[in-house]
């Protein structure tokens, strides 16, 4: 029985090289054994990384009858193609976010992959760190009342723009697919409910016409509302709060705590005046490819996973199309419409 996987990755993409690789190395159940590049410095990297095999286009990796599955850190207009390709070719997947630049795109990636037998999953690697399951045993406990309200706030000052690819319109980028995406998953995540209606502005770049930041608000199914605020010029913030009718909960580090070790402050108020802090320590990479690798072990990937791209995708979609109506617009299940 075959104990760990054997991972490919395509492209040596800074997230790849500051985050991934080296999770891959602490990870039990996988192991990168090639890489996939035409970056001249791709040997230096694989050397780095004890990566044994490098090929110098991603057709070629795919090839590969070693490779179990591949995690693809492309640019966002990228995604969709190559999550294709790696599912035509019998890997799996594991694909940075946002999954795709549509809803439409997203479903297409996610039936290819299912119509070859392969499994996909999202990278949102900030949902495995523990601090966010101890929040839910925290609401479930009754301690802050019913909630009421969620924000989620995710920026950092973008300071060398030229030739970056998130000021890149062509290739997927601004504020939105970068860390506005984040915001919706965490607010869906955390109050276990889809968006009924939303409203978005944006502010762009005037010289590269991407969104240089994004101000959301969410309607959500179960009658609560959530705002988010997500930015590309601005000093960084990770935070998110819930309030209830008796108390609230702020996470500080809550997207990004691997700045920090992976320590994560939990702060709890009371209505009573009584303050607490806890900590939540956590490697959200590590554990994000040990469990994607552990369902490709074990043969399955809970529909869950799936269903949250999709329906995030949705939600991206809606706000989007807020911004060019300038109205609330419907989030429906095939098609976005304007709300009255």
């Amino acid at each position: 029985m075959k104990t760990h996987v054997r991972w490919g990755v395509l492209s040596t993409a800074q997230v790849a090289q500051d985050e991934l690789l080296p999770a891959y190395m602490k990870a039990i159940n996988a192991a990168v054994t090639a890489i996939a590049s035409s970056n001249i410095k791709v040997k230096e990297i694989a050397s780095k990384f004890e990566i044994p095999k490098i090929y110098d286009s991603y057709d070629k990796l795919l090839e590969d009858p070693d490779i179990d599955a591949v995690y693809i850190p492309l640019p966002n207009a990228l995604h969709s193609h190559w999550v294709k390709e790696a599912a035509k070719k019998g890997k799996h997947v594991l694909c940075e976010k946002p999954a795709a630049l549509t809803f439409k795109e997203t479903k297409e990636m996610i039936e290819t992959c299912r119509e070859n037998g392969v499994m996909f999953m999202e990278g949102f690697m900030y949902q495995f760190h523990p601090q966010h399951q101890r929040v839910k045993e925290i609401i479930a406990s009754g301690e802050i009342g019913n909630v009421k309200t969620m924000k989620a706030t995710l920026s950092s000052y973008l300071k060398n723009q030229n030739g970056n690819i998130r000021m890149n319109g062509e290739l997927g980028g601004g504020s939105l697919y970068d860390m506005g995406c984040y915001c919706i998953h965490a607010i869906r995540n955390i109050l276990n409910s889809e968006p009924k209606r939303v409203f978005t502005s944006m502010q762009k770049d005037h010289d590269r016409q991407v969104d240089i930041s994004v101000t959301g608000l969410l309607e959500l199914n179960n009658g609560m509302t959530a705002i988010f605020d997500a930015a590309m010029d601005r000093t960084r913030t990770d935070y998110y709060e819930i309030i209830g009718t008796e108390g609230s909960i702020q996470l500080p580090r809550a997207f990004a705590p691997q700045v920090f070790k992976g320590k994560a402050p939990i702060l709890i108020y009371t209505e009573d005046g009584h303050y607490r802090t806890e900590e939540a320590l956590g490697d959200q990479y590590k554990l994000q490819i040990e469990y994607f690798s552990n369902c490709i072990l074990e043969g399955e990937i809970p529909s869950y996973f799936t269903e949250n791209t999709i329906n995030n995708m949705k939600a991206i979609d809606a706000c989007f199309k807020s911004v060019e109506k300038g109205a609330f617009i419907n989030v429906s299940p095939e098609d976005l419409k304007v709300s009255n």
